[in-house]
């Protein structure tokens, strides 16, 4: 599909979208999320703010420089965060690219930032359209969460935002850490403190949950009070299940992960591994009413990172959250205690280098956090 007919098409997307009037909008990965997030590029009359950790040229990355670039060139403001990490190989040419139409474009802590101690990242996913309309969540751009030639897209979650919400997010966008409230709505940015005001908002909505706790996490890597928490919460009699990542996109995530499941289990915790396609998903609703989703990992890195979180008290949008995990759980293969019997070389992988794996996240996290309260 050429760039002009994907643009036309999402027009038509965002114009549904207008005629529903629904404020809150819950997208299935980048198959759903990208040709309204493309749609709203090419409508904006005064202002687009994009921040991605991932920004890729190639493929959808294509379409989304062709809409910033024709947006810039017709007067619109605009502006792009890319994470120097994240973006690595390609921030030059989109830099270049961009700035000849008249966009800004920042590369969020480049590479060499390390040798000054600046090595977080910024982690949020944000499209912000004419303080109009926002999109948040965990997917970056890249072809990896659409999917194509038959295969599934990255498994993940977006929340498309309207009305006053946006309108607040548009004037604290360098606010640091903010918390915005619309109606239902709560938008949870991250800022020079870090995530731990993020991962709170989770152990909030778990010590209040009366019947289920459903969390969808793909870089699944908790501290021992969390992971006591969800215990808990299982010991009460609340049902918790945990969808996690069958296959990973990081070096040693799920030996890590997979090191935590028998405390899980004995626990009465139910856990579901999703192997279809990558995991990426960072959610949990919370007793079917309740949806907390962004780009907020439960890891360490995620407590040091500039992340988002929208935590949304709705039942519609919690019964879309519900519908999307239910599916998601049905393809997923169940964890039982036998499954993680495991021989003496498999313990070795899993335990040694999980543990290594975990231990060096934690240090990094540490490293990075201690930098920034400098």
């Amino acid at each position: 599909m050429s760039t002009e007919s994907a643009l036309k098409s999402a027009q038509a997307a965002l114009s549904l979208k207008e005629r529903a009037g629904a404020p809150v909008t819950l997208l299935d990965g980048g198959a759903e999320a990208y040709p309204r997030m493309l749609a709203a590029i090419a409508s904006a009359t005064r202002r687009v703010h994009l921040e991605v950790y991932t920004f890729e040229r190639e493929g959808v990355g294509s379409s989304f420089l062709a809409a910033l670039t024709a947006a810039a060139q017709r007067g619109v403001e605009v502006k792009v965060i890319i994470d120097g990490w994240g973006s690595m190989g390609e921030s030059g040419a989109i830099q270049r690219t961009l700035r000849a139409a008249g966009a800004k474009v920042r590369v969020y802590n480049p590479l060499t930032s390390i040798f000054t101690g600046r090595a977080w990242r910024n982690h949020r996913k944000i499209l912000l359209v004419d303080e109009r309309v926002a999109f948040i969540g965990g997917i970056n751009i890249g072809d990896d969460y659409r999917g194509g030639d038959g295969e599934p897209g990255w498994a993940d979650l977006v929340l498309e935002l309207e009305g006053d919400i946006c309108a607040q997010l548009g004037a604290k966008l360098h606010a640091g850490r903010v918390e915005l409230a619309s109606g239902p709505v709560r938008v949870l940015l991250s800022g020079f403190g870090g995530g731990r005001r993020l991962r709170q908002r989770y152990l909030e909505a778990i010590a209040k949950a009366k019947t289920q706790v459903f969390l969808a996490h793909a870089y699944f890597l908790p501290d021992r009070g969390f992971m006591r928490a969800l215990n808990r919460a299982a010991k009460r009699g609340v049902s918790v299940h945990l969808l996690l990542a069958g296959r990973s996109d990081v070096v040693f995530a799920r030996a890590a992960t997979m090191r935590l499941y028998r405390y899980f289990l004995r626990g009465g915790v139910h856990i579901h591994e999703w192997t279809a396609s990558t995991l990426h998903a960072k959610a949990a609703v919370v007793d079917g009413r309740r949806l907390l989703v962004g780009s907020f990992n439960l890891d360490p890195l995620s407590l040091v990172n500039l992340e988002t979180l929208v935590d949304v008290e709705d039942d519609g949008v919690a019964a879309q959250a519900m519908a999307w995990l239910d599916k998601h759980v049905r393809g997923a293969r169940p964890i039982t205690l036998g499954d993680c019997q495991r021989t003496g070389l498999q313990a070795w992988l899993l335990d040694i280098l999980g543990l290594a794996g975990a231990r060096m996240a934690e240090a990094f996290a540490s490293f990075i956090g201690r930098k920034r309260l400098r």
